[in-house]
């Protein structure tokens, strides 16, 4: 109770404002945790004093932005100051759930002083950016603005309560330096998702956390040619007042990386609510599957068949980093389930779906075909269907007295029967069904080359088949015709055995979708819930070893937990959902919220 009159104190008296560049920006997982997190914020937080800042750029802000006409407020003031000195500033509503106050501004306004405003970092704190990066440009051009929107702020009459700034990843904490230099009386919180030389250096060391304790970051920086970033990332971490991480595995890379130890860890969450389908997610999960049922007939149907009853829907997804996400361990282990469920002659199939995004010319025209095709039969099917079902009550109404079924097929019109048989038959192949979706532009993809190397090309008696689909799920996509969200509900299993991952939503969000999956202990999701929980697996949540673990040992892991899925019966998986889905609970904002407010306790009393 005293902690939260405590709390409750903080934020009635002070301003917070959190700074991001993902905000009405989505590019990647900090746009969900920053959108995600807003209602547990503003339900606890006084709605006035919460305020993010972020970047503008109209095609991603405009659909999700509302203008605030009225400036009276200080907010509003520094604002209207910024607009009359040239700047190009938007204020405004994000309609998102919680509909939280936002300020944007456009990093291309101020190009024409970006020169001005490199030499200025360099006098000041000593770091040299003299390349001519377009991320980089806009990086600093909106660092430099939200400096000076904080500068016009704290000077403002109208300005009487506290200030703290949260600043998430490199793109954002620009702003730090000049506010610890200036004195400004706002205290700042810098939070890291993953630094950037880890990224870095994670995808190319095999060894990288056994190396970790001994790399020269300024060595390795410079060989990468990310010294500059790097330089902005460790003075926006040692600048802060207080510095967070995601995750204890992300936190001992900051302590090598960043020359200092988080004083905060902060998991991350999801809005619960918005996945919620209480008794109903079941009942999703069927119907979604039948969906991606019917892709997987059109897909495969036309070369061989399979029992869909008996076949079960893997998929990994995220962005194209082929060894930190896990993409290779993945299929290392898929390789070897294929080839335990043929020694074993397991009556099921694994269909596996990896779903990410990769350059690519088109959809390949084979696979729009067969679809196409497949579809025209669905509603041949159908039209022969109705028809039949006409006749069929007329001739049992109309009988006589002789209550014998007439024969079906006498019913059957023979120029439809000629047009399904003309159809069906052009659609069958004696092709291989294709291992990916679309025309890729890189012909030395190593997934490709790791499927065709391990002979995982969808042979007719392989148990695993593999669907490479080179671009993210969504309602337009004509393959499946369906959002991201509702692709997971139709799985059985999400795959991510990430190596880098300071976090990881995907196996978080299988989890609040009620889905089983599999992540890894280098992953921050993974290391937590081994941590918090004490029999993972009973929750549908597998973890691989990969710390201090053999890449083959690691794969040979997955292997067998991937098997024993497939050996569960139906019933064990439906118990395994409804666990999955109970203990999602956990990882609510509600929840976890708490510890973004323990470390803006403690930056105030700093």
């Amino acid at each position: 109770m005293v902690k939260e009159k405590e709390n409750k104190e903080l934020f009635q008296q002070t301003m917070l404002f959190e700074c991001a560049w993902e905000v009405c920006n989505q590019v990647g997982g900090i746009y969900t945790v920053i959108r995600s997190k807003i209602p547990a914020i503003v339900s606890k937080w006084n709605r006035e004093n919460y305020i993010l800042l972020g970047p503008y750029f109209e095609d991603q802000a405009s659909p999700a932005f509302d203008p605030i006409e009225d400036l009276s407020d200080p907010v509003g003031f520094a604002v209207h100051t910024m607009r009359e000195s040239g700047f190009e500033v938007h204020y405004g509503h994000w309609l998102v759930t919680g509909r939280p106050k936002v300020i944007l501004f456009n990093p291309y306004t101020i190009f024409n002083r970006l020169g001005d405003i490199k030499y200025k970092i360099w006098a000041d704190h000593y770091i040299s950016i003299d390349y001519d990066d377009d991320l980089t440009n806009k990086v600093l051009s909106f660092g430099y603005q939200v400096t000076e929107f904080f500068r016009i702020l704290v000077n403002s009459d109208l300005q009487q309560t506290n200030i703290i700034a949260h600043f998430h990843e490199w793109m954002a904490g620009v702003p730090i330096m000049d506010i610890r230099k200036e004195n400004m009386p706002i205290k700042t919180v810098f939070t890291t998702h993953a630094t950037m030389l880890g990224r870095y250096l994670a995808m190319n060391d095999h060894s990288f956390y056994n190396n970790l304790p001994f790399y020269n970051w300024e060595d390795e920086a410079k060989h990468f040619n990310i010294f500059p970033i790097v330089q902005l990332e460790r003075a926006a971490a040692h600048g802060s007042h207080v510095f967070t991480t995601v995750s204890e595995i992300t936190a001992s890379e900051c302590t090598h990386l960043l020359g200092r130890t988080p004083d905060f860890i902060l998991p991350n969450g999801l809005n619960i609510e918005r996945f919620e389908a209480m008794h109903e997610f079941q009942n999703l999960h069927l119907d979604y599957k039948e969906q991606i049922n019917e892709f997987v007939m059109g897909h495969f149907f036309q070369s061989y068949s399979f029992n869909l009853d008996k076949t079960m829907y893997f998929f990994s997804s995220g962005r194209f980093e082929y060894q930190n996400k896990g993409f290779d361990l993945t299929l290392e282990a898929l390789a070897r389930l294929n080839y335990k469920m043929k020694q074993e002659n397991i009556d099921s199939t694994v269909v596996f779906f990896l779903i990410t995004r990769q350059p690519t010319y088109s959809f390949n025209a084979q696979v729009l075909h067969s679809k196409a095709l497949m579809e025209e039969i669905k509603r041949n099917t159908e039209e022969i269907e109705r028809d039949l079902g006409k006749k069929l009550f007329y001739s049992v109404t109309q009988n006589n007295g002789s209550y014998k079924l007439p024969n079906l097929n006498d019913m059957i019109e023979e120029h439809q029967e000629l047009k399904l048989r003309r159809n069906v038959k052009t659609w069958k192949s004696n092709n291989l069904p294709l291992i990916v979706t679309h025309n890729l532009k890189n012909e030395n993809d190593p997934v490709l080359n790791f499927l065709r190397m391990s002979n995982l090309i969808n042979n007719r008696d392989d148990k695993v088949k593999v669907v490479y689909h080179p671009d993210f799920i969504n309602s337009a996509n004509p393959l499946f015709h369906m959002e991201y969200g509702q692709f997971i509900r139709g799985c059985h299993l999400g795959v991510f055995p990430s190596y880098y991952e300071p976090w990881g939503y995907t196996p978080l969000e299988c989890m609040a979708s009620g889905i089983p999956s599999i992540t890894s202990d280098l992953a921050g999701f993974g290391s937590y819930i081994k941590a918090k929980f004490d029999d993972c697996e009973k929750m549908g949540l597998y973890v691989v070893n990969r710390k201090n673990v053999s890449y083959n040992d690691s794969a040979e892991q997955m292997a067998n937990l991937m098997l024993r899925f497939v050996k569960l019966s139906r019933r064990e998986r439906i118990s395994m959902r409804n666990n999955v889905e109970e203990n999602s609970t956990h990882f609510d904002w509600t929840n976890l919220a708490q510890n973004y407010f323990d470390a803006y306790d403690e930056v105030i009393k700093r």
